[in-house]
């Protein structure tokens, strides 16, 4: 059974840092994409950061470019997403995903596209 836990959530000031991280177990880690995704009430869940299984190939959402930046590391089945440069808009709750298919090289850009969920943290930025 695929599981991901995220943590690091919190509250930050404007301009601040925050770095999530979210565990994966049940499955071959580096097989498979993986993403950050963000929610706000009642707004649609959207796409913040992709990368490829063997951590070769990222994408991300152009509101947050030059800012955040997802990693992992195969070895400790672990996704991160350090966020710099913080802004209220940024507040929201954060999840991590794991793509459906095992394809090591391929980024996973789609929401349809992620099968498997963690339970969600919560950022929130202060002006």
């Amino acid at each position: 059974q695929v599981q991901l836990v995220e943590s690091g959530g919190g509250l930050v000031q404007t301009g601040g840092s925050l770095r999530l991280s979210c565990a994966a177990s049940g499955r071959t880690f580096s097989s498979y994409g993986m993403g950050w995704f963000r929610q706000v009430p009642g707004k649609e869940r959207e796409v913040v950061g992709v990368i490829s299984g063997n951590g070769g190939s990222t994408r991300y959402a152009d509101s947050v470019k030059g800012r955040f930046t997802i990693s992992r590391d195969n070895a400790k089945n672990t996704v991160y997403l350090q966020m710099n440069s913080l802004k209220p808009e940024d507040t929201a709750v954060y999840y991590c995903a794991g793509s459906r298919y095992a394809q090591p090289t391929y980024r996973y850009t789609s929401y349809s596209e992620y099968g498997y969920w963690g339970q969600g943290t919560q950022v929130t930025v202060s002006s």
